[in-house]
Parts: C-alpha cells; sequence; structure tokens
C-alpha cells in the first residue's frame, strides 16, 4: 500500500532529506534559480536522482506550501515519512557505553520541537522521546526549523511518556528533571551511562507526576536579571555540556 506523503520546504530540510538514503522523496519542486545554487554548491552528488522534478515559480510555491508561516527558499519535496524503529529495539540493539535521550513532555510548537532537534543532532544526542498525538511530525515548520536535523536523528513516539520513563529505569537509565525548580546545578553532576533528560513546555513545565519519577531534579544557573531561558536555549546548553561525556 502506498504511503501517505507530506511536504519539506526549505533548502537545509529538502537538501539533507535527499542526501538520506533511508527518506523516499516523490517529487520535487523548485525554482530554476534554485536548482542552480544547489548544484554549484554540491557538484559532486546526484541530489536529483531517480527524483521526479518540476519546475515552479516562487508564487506558485508559495501557493503550493500554503498559509503556513514559512520560506521555502525555492526547494520543496514531497516526501515519505521515515520507518520506525520502537523504542525497545533500540535500547536492545545499541550497545554505546553512554546513551543519551531527550524527553519532551506537552512541548507542541512546531519551531519549539525543530529547534530542539536541531540541537540535539548537533551535540550528538541518540535519540528524542515525544508524545505520540502531540508530535507534529508532518509540520513544514518543524522541518525547517530542525534545519535537516531530521534526517539524523531517531524520534520516539510513546504514548504515555511516565510509562516509558518506568520501562526505561528498568533498563538502567536515570531520568534527570530540568526546571526553574531544581536544587541542584547541572554541571555539578556525572553524566556519564544512560540519560533521560527531561524537559517540559516553557508556559507549564513538568507535570508533578513527571518529577515524582525523576531520578534527579536539576537547574540551569543563569543570571538572576533573567527568569529563563527557551526550551531550545536550554536544551543546547545541556546537550553541549554533556556531549563531553561521550
Amino acid at each position: 500500500m502506498k504511503k501517505t506523503t507530506f511536504l519539506i520546504v526549505g533548502k537545509h530540510a529538502v537538501l539533507e532529506a535527499l542526501k538520506n538514503p533511508n527518506r523516499k522523496i516523490e517529487r520535487i519542486f523548485l525554482t530554476e534559480d534554485a536548482q542552480k545554487k544547489l548544484n554549484r554548491e554540491n557538484q559532486n552528488l546526484n541530489l536529483f536522482k531517480n527524483v521526479n522534478v518540476f519546475y515552479k515559480s516562487k508564487r506558485e510555491l508559495d501557493n503550493l506550501c500554503g498559509k503556513e508561516e514559512t520560506s521555502h527558499q525555492g526547494l520543496v519535496a514531497e516526501a515519505e515519512q521515515l520507518e520506525e524503529i520502537s523504542l525497545k529495539e533500540f535500547i536492545v540493539e545499541n550497545k554505546k557505553k553512554n546513551l543519551n535521550l531527550l524527553a519532551l513532555e506537552e512541548v507542541t510548537d512546531p519551531r519549539n520541537i525543530g529547534s530542539v532537534i536541531r540541537s540535539a543532532v548537533a551535540f550528538n544526542i541518540d535519540g528524542i522521546l515525544v508524545k505520540d498525538r502531540s508530535f507534529p511530525a508532518k509540520s513544514k515548520l518543524l522541518h525547517k526549523s530542525a534545519s535537516g536535523g531530521m534526517e539524523h536523528i531517531k524520534i520516539f513516539k510513546v504514548a504515555n511518556l511516565n510509562t516509558t520513563l518506568k520501562y526505561l529505569k528498568t533498563k538502567d537509565f536515570w531520568i534527570s528533571a530540568f526546571d526553574s525548580r531544581g536544587e541542584k546545578n547541572f554541571t555539578e553532576h556525572n553524566w556519564t551511562g544512560r540519560n533521560v533528560l527531561l524537559f517540559g513546555s516553557e508556559g507549564l513545565g513538568l507535570k508533578r507526576l513527571t518529577l515524582q519519577n525523576s531520578d534527579f531534579t536539576f537547574k540551569i544557573k543563569i543570571n538572576e536579571k533573567i527568569e529563563s531561558l527557551n526550551i531550545s536555549n536550554s536544551v543546547s546548553v545541556v546537550c553541549h555540556f554533556i556531549s563531553n561525556y561521550s
């Protein structure tokens, strides 16, 4: 049965999708200027091999992308979703000494999630846990904000986050919540081994039950004149620091 498709927009997101052998691209829509620039910057790659290419004007691409506020940069791909691996399969197969997963609770804004994915890939996080029903997997804004990061990290969509956290504890993971109410600075902790880095939404934070299911609650020490960091900045700071333990 043919899989449903969706649109990926923007230069970096589409370029990484084209490079990914596991991503099925049905069609590419682009302006002639975008193709010339892409070919000039990637002379050693046959980016459009086995892909149907359709030339469009900028206005036609604007109409194709709809009202969602994102810049297509003259390049749009119609793609299938990546094949998914279950979290349990991933844990069994992965033999790394240090294994770090991100977990997001009630984070639903596509731009924020995309930025988190971008940071996670930049600092070698091994996977991201998201709630299945609130993850906008086909959002053009998410893929654009991730800047190609969706092609380089495992996204595990789970039905119940707390049930998943309890399962991960049985597999020797430590659950570390990041919350403004945390008493210990996260830089004082030893991050070797298996870790889940748990972040909540900027407005609501982490739920009480989720905090109860965490082994540690950490804070990010910042200038007192600033109330807090946004989630993507928080993730970047934490992941950059923890990447030194890998």
